[in-house]
């Protein structure tokens, strides 16, 4: 099985039936869609959902670029909105604060899949809970685990693999 991870920011679209997504959410969220027909599937993940959030001229970061781009390769590779599944994860609310970025996240995602027509099969959204989210974009497969504690709690760059490249030296 070939791990690929999602970072922010990013999509990856795969037809390949060794191919497991994952990513780690908070406050983001991370869209699976896949078409069973076809084979083909692809995971985001967005950090802020629209422009005007915080603003700082990176397209990627936002749901409104993430989903157009994700999309559009599917449909590049012969997937059909009608035979579209997607499952919907993330949008928690990381830290006491007015302004919620999870919430915003969730909301913009519910919407925009109300607007557009899609099929959502499977939601986790909200919670104060961090998520590992992994999919199979081939089955359309997917598993999460929530976070053992709040997000802020944990140690999320821990469950990175590190490669031993040799010893270090400070001076």
């Amino acid at each position: 099985m070939k791990r690929l991870t999602v970072i922010q920011g990013n999509y990856i679209i795969s037809d390949d039936p060794d191919v497991l997504l994952t990513t780690v959410l908070g406050s983001c969220v991370a869209a699976c869609v896949y078409d069973l027909n076809t084979g083909v599937g692809g995971m985001n993940h967005f950090l802020l959902s629209e422009q005007g959030d915080g603003d700082d001229g990176r397209d990627s970061l936002y749901g409104s670029y993430l989903m157009e781009v994700l999309l559009n390769d599917l449909y590049k590779r012969n997937a059909r909105k009608r035979d579209m599944k997607v499952k919907l994860f993330g949008g928690a609310k990381m830290f006491d604060s007015r302004f919620d970025p999870g919430k915003r996240n969730s909301d913009f995602i519910t919407r925009f899949m109300q607007d557009e027509g899609f099929d959502v099969t499977a939601a986790s959204l909200g919670g104060t809970r961090g998520r590992r989210i992994e999919f199979h974009p081939v089955s359309g497969q997917t598993r999460q685990k929530m976070m053992t504690a709040d997000i802020d709690e944990q140690k999320v760059c821990a469950s990175l693999k590190v490669r031993n490249h040799g010893e270090l030296e400070l001076f």
